[in-house]
């Protein structure tokens, strides 16, 4: 069984931290995402985790916005079939000197990579937690990607294989715990990535 180590890992320059797999290579330029958005990757599993900095969205209600940005997320993606698995409540936890306001939600939707088109969707599991950083002005997104099904028309069938992905069966931490750590060891160490002090 592989050993799957985890270690913290700095984002965004290292304004920002969080804690999750070495496997997960960064891949932010490769794929050529924006300024506001840190990609890491685990090509043989085709998992990916996003950490994501935007704008706070102030007439989006704390309780439901982990949905509400997964559904936008959903949406975005032109993903079919979405559904909502899980939802949670707000918790309120301590980022520093300061705290946030913390909701999760966890769908599953096809969806294809690039332009491939619907016949070669696979089907993921996303996990979402929006961390509101209401003194900051500053919505965060941590989003991880599992795929539970391969289409053997995507191009991830043939770094992965196609058909099911039995997360268990791979000796790797899986998703939903890769998700909850790097949530919860998520850390500010510069507030003047926003703009101000953050406190």
């Amino acid at each position: 069984m592989p050993e799957d180590i985890s270690t913290d890992r700095p984002l965004f320059g290292g304004a920002i931290s969080s804690t999750f797999p070495v496997r997960f290579q960064d891949v932010s330029n490769i794929r050529q995402v924006p300024d506001h958005q840190e990609v890491f990757a685990e090509p043989s599993r085709d998992e990916s985790l996003v950490f994501e900095l935007l704008d706070l969205k102030p007439d989006i209600n704390d309780n439901g916005s982990a949905v509400w940005f997964l559904q936008d997320l959903a949406n975005e993606q032109e993903a079919q079939g979405f559904t909502l698995v899980h939802q949670s409540g707000v918790v309120e936890v301590p980022i520093g000197d300061s705290s946030a306001l913390v909701t999760t939600a966890i769908g599953q939707m096809g969806i294809s990579k690039g332009r491939q088109g619907r016949e070669a969707q696979n089907v993921v599991r996303v996990y979402l937690a929006n961390l509101r950083l209401k003194n900051a002005g500053t919505d965060v997104l941590v989003v991880a990607h599992e795929p539970i099904l391969i289409s053997p028309l995507s191009e991830s069938a043939s770094a992965v294989g196609p058909g099911l992905l039995p997360a268990a069966q791979s000796g790797f931490l899986p998703m939903s715990e890769v998700f909850k750590v790097a949530v919860s060891s998520f850390k500010v160490n510069d507030w003047s990535l926003f703009g101000g002090s953050g406190n």
